[in-house]
């Protein structure tokens, strides 16, 4: 019996966004696995969690038994289905798939039943200041070969006019709901025009706005066509999703704030939703995601897991096996990793043509320097952006 032999957290920062990576260690030498734990707005807590919880009870364990060191893990903080705890059983996770893959001389994607595809297809960022630069942007992606891109002016929120603020604002990241809605119609408007029609388009609202000023906004948009519109409600107004399916047939992404399966269950049934959107690591890993794929296939429901730059590059890998056996995938997040990135964590996949293509690797296919890890220390700044405020000053959802 092949034993867990020690549980490491692993934080580092090759850029701006704090990342957390797991490493799982065997009784068997030179066997070990990664996986991703990342939350990044509070990544010492993820790191404490592991160490003073979960690798003192996961020590002497069989790696082979996935599934029931998922349950134990979960229920043995009788609390559960919370970000910190939810992020640190999920690196566990997804190092014991890496390590099973390894075992077993297969990619990750193979044990899961094998591919339904030759690769992901992805969706990438486009940001700028007014609608021209955005356009000018998108069409830059499009030329790399990317087909689906994803819209934003100004950030999430859009800019903000700061001599519209109160003499007393305090500091914070401030937007105007309804001067960001009607800047959105503008921007997609504009792009519609100038970008070729086979591109792919999709915005995130990121909770933006009030829940009518969203429905609003998603009738709006119907006739731009878009593949999806992100996260129009925060996940405290789900009641709303079925008042906005009622009145528009634009596509809708939901999910990645989700932890707990509640908050999913009937937005499949219902199929009040297009496509299932949770950050795998903050659902709890591998073996969480795939059920959920499985159980938004029945009702008709495409995966598009979140992947930003706050999914570490293990993350990542884990998205793509996940995507390379579902056979209802729907799109892949890319946040064109740096070269750093690349360097520090050797068997990451590199885009091609619009599509994300596995190394067929053993495991997760993805290894990490931890020496090069450790010289980009996380730095322990409070954030700024998800202090957010309304234009009178009222704190508002990030």
């Amino acid at each position: 019996m092949v034993e867990i032999a020690d549980v490491q957290a692993i934080l580092t920062q090759p850029a701006a966004v704090r990342l957390v990576v797991v490493k799982v260690s065997t009784t068997e030498p030179g066997l070990f696995g990664l996986g991703c734990a990342t939350f990044t707005q509070r990544p010492f807590a993820v790191r404490a969690a592991i160490s003073h919880h979960l690798a003192p009870f996961l020590l002497g364990r069989d790696v082979e038994r996935i599934q029931e060191i998922w349950q134990m893990s979960m229920n043995h903080g009788y609390w559960r289905n919370g970000p910190v705890l939810n992020n640190a059983v999920s690196g566990v996770d997804q190092a014991l798939w890496d390590i099973k893959g390894k075992q077993a001389g297969m990619p990750v994607y193979q044990l899961l039943g094998g591919r339904t595809r030759e690769a992901a297809a992805l969706y990438v960022h486009a940001d700028g200041r007014d609608p021209s630069e955005v356009a000018d942007r998108a069409q830059a992606l499009v030329e790399d070969g990317y087909r689906h891109v994803r819209v934003q002016m100004g950030g999430y929120g859009g800019s903000q006019d700061e001599t519209r603020l109160p003499p007393t604002a305090p500091p914070g990241n401030y937007y105007d709901p309804r001067s960001y809605g009607r800047a959105v119609l503008k921007m997609i408007d504009h792009l519609r025009n100038v970008v070729e029609e086979g591109v792919e388009l999709l915005h995130d609202v990121h909770e933006r706005l009030h829940p009518i000023d969203a429905v609003q906004l998603a009738k709006d948009l119907e006739q731009y066509r878009l593949f999806f519109l992100e996260d129009p409600f925060a996940p405290e107004d789900i009641g709303w999703f079925p008042t906005i399916r009622r009145q528009c047939s634009t596509p809708l992404a939901m999910g990645e704030l989700f932890n707990n399966p509640n908050e999913w269950r009937r937005l499949i049934t219902d199929r009040l939703i297009d496509f299932v959107r949770m950050h795998v690591s903050q659902i709890g890993g591998i073996t969480p995601a795939r059920k959920v794929a499985s159980f938004a296939e029945m009702f008709g429901i495409r995966t598009a897991w979140h992947g930003p730059h706050d999914t570490s590059p293990v993350g990542h890998a884990a998205n793509l096996h996940l995507n390379m056996w579902a056979p209802n995938f729907g799109i892949q997040e890319w946040p064109q990793p740096s070269e750093l990135e690349y360097e520090m964590f050797p068997g990451l996949p590199r885009a091609g043509g619009g599509y994300l293509y596995p190394n067929d690797s053993p495991g997760l296919g993805i290894d990490i320097d931890e020496k090069l890890a450790a010289r980009f220390r996380c730095d322990e700044r409070v954030e700024q952006w998800t202090q957010t405020r309304l234009p009178d000053g009222t704190p508002a959802r990030p």
